[in-house]
């Protein structure tokens, strides 16, 4: 099992390589969650999130002959981008094994770091069976994103450097895919300081290690897809499950619709750009998820590889849960100046229309009328109801479009 002198041995070696990323107090943010939240911000590293720990002290760790060799990992992307970036600084050939699904950012950065990038399988463990494959042709050494003990302490030096940034910290909350993160840095902190309660986030859709704990031995959980991708791991590590279970105090999970809700919030109120793993955890915090109330809470957030379309549709959205976006479905009689008397109601109460589209044939629409589907900026859900009585007040039959 790894041991508090192996996470400091990792920090020593890999320090000059290593950003120390900023624990950033947000006043916004620790209102809402009603605790005093702290953002550990490894989004901020080289290639976007913390991995780059644990594969730089796993690289650091090779023999000249396993240098020779080449690497092989299997990754849904920010480990890809890790081993690619530092085996090139360093001369070593790397090829990696990424699910067909992978997002094209994390493709194109993983190739921009100069390896060789392999697209196969539906799912990480598809793509891990492919990278052991490539290993045996290739006579390469495959280094694991998770359940590797070189890995797993690089990744808990996140845990020295929170508690030497604020050594009041009353828990730490970090998200679990296959455990290296969670496991390496759970040991560290607990070992220096033993009050220090660590809470682990899953994603609902995967919760494998939280099913493992339960269990007793790791499990395979159900095949799912989540936004969360960087922690969709559907078995937890063999290494990383008796870390976890010594550990970590508690398990929670998050629903898909509470990712994206702190994907929106970290970027419109702290001006953080997280992918779905990266802000898992301020997910759970967000929610009072966890039991610490009232306390100092260190909160990682360690990726900020976001497909770009997915983070469109992730705003879109907030914008209609939040009442700044609506849509409409407005019936009108299909005669000149009937969408300029519609806009003048429009107008009025100053809402902004930003998309419009005219249907003569469906929804039910009678000869000689036409139903318009109208997209507006709004203030607000008192915004919107203002708007809705108005259209009624002035004759238009209307729905709000969900």
């Amino acid at each position: 099992m790894v041991t508090l002198e192996n996470v400091q041995s990792a920090l020593s070696r890999i320090r000059e390589s290593i950003r120390l990323t900023p624990l950033t107090h947000s006043e916004s943010l620790s209102h809402s969650a009603g605790n005093q939240v702290f953002l550990k911000l490894d989004n901020l590293q080289r290639t976007g999130a913390f991995k780059e720990r644990g594969a730089l002290n796993r690289i650091l760790s090779l023999s000249a002959e396993e240098r020779q060799r080449g690497v092989v990992a299997a990754s849904a992307g920010n480990h890809a981008q890790a081993v690619a970036y530092h085996s090139g600084l360093r001369g070593i050939r790397a090829t990696i094994c990424m699910p067909l699904a992978t997002p094209l950012v994390k493709v194109s950065a993983t190739r921009g770091f100069g390896a060789e990038v392999v697209l196969v399988g539906r799912n990480y463990d598809e793509a891990y069976e492919a990278a052991l494959l490539t290993c045996q042709e290739q006579g390469a050494t495959f280094l694991h994103p998770f359940d590797d003990e070189d890995v797993i302490a690089g990744q808990g030096t996140l845990g020295l450097e929170m508690l030497a940034q604020n050594p009041a910290l009353d828990a730490i909350v970090a998200p679990i895919g296959g455990g290296g993160l969670l496991g390496g840095l759970s040991c560290a902190v607990k070992e220096i300081n033993p009050r220090v309660a660590i809470i682990g986030v899953q994603a609902a859709r995967l919760a494998s290690m939280k099913a493992a704990v339960e269990n007793g031995s790791p499990v395979t959980v159900p095949a799912a897809t989540t936004i969360a991708d960087g922690i969709a791991v559907r078995r937890a590590g063999e290494k990383t499950l008796p870390l976890i279970a010594r550990y970590v105090d508690e398990i929670v999970t998050v629903e898909e619709e509470e990712i994206a809700n702190a994907i929106l919030l970290l970027l419109e109120r702290e001006k953080i750009l997280a992918e779905g793993a990266g802000a898992a955890a301020l997910a759970a915090v967000l929610q009072r998820k966890i039991p610490q109330q009232g306390k100092r809470v260190g909160v990682l957030v360690c990726g900020g590889n976001i497909d770009v379309t997915l983070l469109s549709r992730i705003i879109e959205r907030g914008l209609v849960k939040d009442g700044r976006l609506v849509r409409l479905r407005i019936h009108l009689t299909d005669h000149p100046g009937a969408l300029r008397r519609l806009c003048e109601v429009i107008e009025q109460h100053k809402a902004n229309i930003v998309e419009t589209q005219h249907d003569r044939a469906y929804y039910g629409v009678n000869l000689g009328d036409t139903v318009i589907d109208v997209t507006m900026e709004t203030r607000g859900p008192q915004h919107i109801q203002e708007l809705m009585a108005a259209l009624s007040s002035a004759g238009y039959a209307h729905e709000r479009v969900q």
